[in-house]
């Protein structure tokens, strides 16, 4: 069975994720994409628990991100995370943020696979 290479998932902007002017805070953009890179691997069949258990971390090594439109309170969003390319131990992930079909954000990671001391290690095959 071939494995999705996106996924969607709606998230609503939370009042404690805004900043005075009612707006989506900037810091939060990277708690989407994690969730979005959760959500992935979760519709793959496996979970970052599973992972890590198994002795391999993803850490963050460039984050991107490039707003057009502000979210705001209470707002209802689609979350695109897609795999953009797979290499021997980094994975490159995209991000689409849309409300009612408008592209608000977009974004990019790159994430490292290392080992539990913090070197850089192949990526398991549930990851490839």
């Amino acid at each position: 069975m071939s494995q999705p290479d996106s996924h969607e998932i709606q998230v609503r902007v939370r009042y404690a994720e805004t900043d005075r002017m009612g707006l989506l805070h900037h810091a939060n953009y990277a708690v989407y994409f994690e969730m979005g890179r959760t959500e992935l691997l979760r519709s793959r069949g496996h979970s970052y628990r599973e992972v890590e258990d198994a002795g391999f971390f993803l850490v963050i090594v460039d984050l991107e991100c490039k707003f057009r439109q502000p979210a705001r309170y209470d707002d209802l969003l689609t979350l695109r995370t897609t795999v953009a390319r797979v290499t021997h131990v980094k994975i490159v992930h995209e991000y689409k943020l849309f409300r009612d079909g408008v592209l608000l954000t977009e974004g990019r990671t790159t994430l490292a696979c290392v080992d539990r001391e913090g070197k850089p290690q192949a990526l398991p095959e549930l990851l490839r």
